[in-house]
Order: structure tokens, then sequence, then C-alpha cells
């Protein structure tokens, strides 16, 4: 008998603060119009400076999703944590998850996966698979990012600053032999040629840019090859993230489809059985475009972008819970999710609810 694995609970936690696209204005030279027509954000929620991680945030989609499969904390015999603001450079929040759940006496395996906006896509594929092996029979997998903590509240960064905020979302998969509940497929993809185009440079060991030789006849770098917080660092605004939003979104709306196409092929479906699509949540104009293409009316698709923008590898187990949570996806709906973003990476997973 074929073993799929299932979604068998869901969570989500978002930080009690709302940032407003007006608040922002007190930082930047910006509008609510400005960032609106852009992105299509309203607004979005911050965590609570030196109370709140990533980690912490994590842990209580966590114990949502824990409670909604109906299972203890210990059944859990593998962690996996997507995101790309990790409360320390190393180790990641898995280990930190496992600690704050309390239950670190199984010693189960914790994975930490760096694919920023496809994370919780890739963490899904992950799972799906070891499930599949038999391998793990309740895997918890979490998306969660404390964006807030990492960006530049100048003029000069706000087209990136304005897209994101914090939150995280979790869920539960276990092994299911019903077809009709479980993951039909998933498919993942990267194409690093225009890395650098949405990415943090610094801190890193990469080098930088050559500026000739220092006083004592070593290269002098632009972005020093260390992996700690050097003055030069601060002083050129390089502890930020950096996008090229042109190439992003022109990049973005030709894989989107096609990783969808390429699941709805694999499993021989069409668009129009999808129940529900959930996209990453990037931008409220690429999802419109997505939908356009797939011709899929607005009540087949889910966005919450206008509410908590881009919360990165969160953005997808927070929608989907939301719209679980509101009725919105049942038993037995046909699932559509698809991410892209920094790497550039993407992906897309096709599955029959089962909750």
């Amino acid at each position: 008998m074929k073993t799929y694995s299932k979604i068998a609970g869901i969570g989500k936690y978002l930080p009690s603060y709302v940032m407003t696209n007006n608040e922002l204005t007190n930082y930047m030279d910006t509008s609510d119009e400005w960032i609106q027509e852009r992105t299509g954000i309203k607004e979005r929620r911050y965590a609570k400076k030196h109370e709140e991680t990533t980690t912490t945030m994590g842990a209580e989609a966590s114990k949502k999703a824990i409670e909604s499969a109906g299972i203890s904390k210990e059944d859990i015999d593998f962690i996996i944590f997507a995101t790309l603001s990790p409360d320390y450079y190393f180790p990641g929040c898995g280990v930190l998850l496992q600690r704050e759940l309390g239950i670190t006496k199984s010693e189960c395996a914790a994975l930490d996966i760096r694919n920023q906006c496809s994370g919780f896509v890739y963490g899904l594929s992950v799972a799906d698979q070891f499930i599949k092996t038999g391998m793990y029979k309740n895997i918890l997998l979490v998306g969660a990012e404390m964006h807030s903590m990492g960006l530049d509240y100048s003029t000069e960064g706000r087209t990136v600053t304005v897209i994101f905020g914090d939150g995280a979302g979790a869920v539960i998969l276990q092994p299911t032999n019903d077809e009709n509940e479980g993951i039909l497929t998933t498919h993942l993809h990267s194409d690093g040629t225009h890395a650098e185009e949405l990415a943090m440079i610094s801190p890193g060991s990469h080098g930088g840019k050559h500026l000739g030789k220092d006083k004592f006849g070593f290269e002098e770098t632009g972005n020093p090859g260390d992996i700690f917080v050097t003055q030069k660092m601060l002083d050129d605004g390089l502890l930020f993230p950096n996008m090229n939003g042109q190439l992003v979104f022109k990049t973005a709306v030709t894989k989107f489809p096609e990783v969808i196409q390429e699941a709805l092929q694999k499993t021989g479906k069409s668009p129009s059985e999808i129940d529900m699509f959930i996209p990453h949540q990037a931008n409220l104009r690429i999802a419109s475009f997505v939908q356009k293409q797939l011709g899929l009316s607005d009540d087949k698709v889910y966005n919450n972008i206008q509410k908590y923008g881009n919360t990165t590898a969160a953005s997808i187990p927070i929608a989907l819970c939301e719209a679980y949570e509101l009725g919105k996806v049942k038993k037995g709906d046909l699932v559509c999710l698809a991410a892209f973003g920094s790497g550039f990476t993407w992906g897309s997973a096709l599955l029959n609810w089962a909750i």
C-alpha cells in the first residue's frame, strides 16, 4: 500500500504590534499610496524587540499546530525550520525551537533550511520524502521570520523595508494511505545566476570587491572577508538586504506559472480543478498576474499580504492557516502552494487537504 504524507495540524502566530504604512512615513520618504500601489501592502506586524525572536514566534505557531494535530510535543520525531532571519548566525533555529518546546529528551533530529521565500515549500518537499520512506511519523515544519530587526529604516532602504513583516506558521505532517488526503507532488528549482540581485551580502566570507593593496600589502576589499560586523559595513550600509525589484518581478511572473503547471501536469490536473491557490506573499501584483495566467477566480486564491506584508518563509503557512480557519480551505480540497525568492529558488506543491 502506497504511503503519502498529509498535513495533520496547522498553526500560526502574528505579533500584536501593527506597523502601518503611515507610521513608516515617520522614518522615510514614502506614503501609503506609494506602498500600496507597488506592493498591495497596507500594514505589517512587528515582533517585540528583545522579547520575541524568530524561534519564540515559531514555538507559538508550533504549539497551535501540535494541538491541531491532536498529538503531544513528545510525539515529534523530526523538526524542519525554514527562515532567513535566525536568532543566531549559528546554531540554527531548529535546535533552539526544540529547546523552547521542551522536547530535548527525545533527541529528535532538527534541520534548518535557508531557502528564504521558498523555504516552506522546500521544507514541505523534504518532509514529504522522509514520511514516504517511513523514517519519521510526526514532522514539525516551521516557517518563521523576524525581519523588523534587520531592515534599513531610511529613505535609501524603503523599497525593501516597506515590504517585510514578522510572523510564523507551522504544520505537522504525518503518514497516510489515503491518496485523497495527501501531498500529491512537489517540485523544486533554483538558478544562482543572479544570486546577488536579492540578497544580504554582509557579513560574510566572500571577500568582496578588490580595491587594491592595504598598507600591509594585503588585498583590500569593499566587503571584508570575515563574518564579523565592521565599521566599514556600517558606514557603507552593507548590513541590509538589497533587491533588484524589476528583475525579481520579471523572473517571478515567469517561474510561478511554470512550476505550478509542472505540478498540474505531473498529477494530470488542470487549473480549473484547483480549489485554493496560496502563493508566497511576495507582492500582490505578482499574485494577481499569476492568478490571471491560471484563470482562477478570486474565491480560489488567498492573499493576506495586505495585512502582514511579506513574511518570507512564514508567508505560505500563515496564509494557509488563516484560509483554513476562515473555512476557505476544506477537507478534500485540492490546494496549490507556490513560492519564488532569493537564490533564485522556486517551488510548488499540490495536495489534497486532510483536515
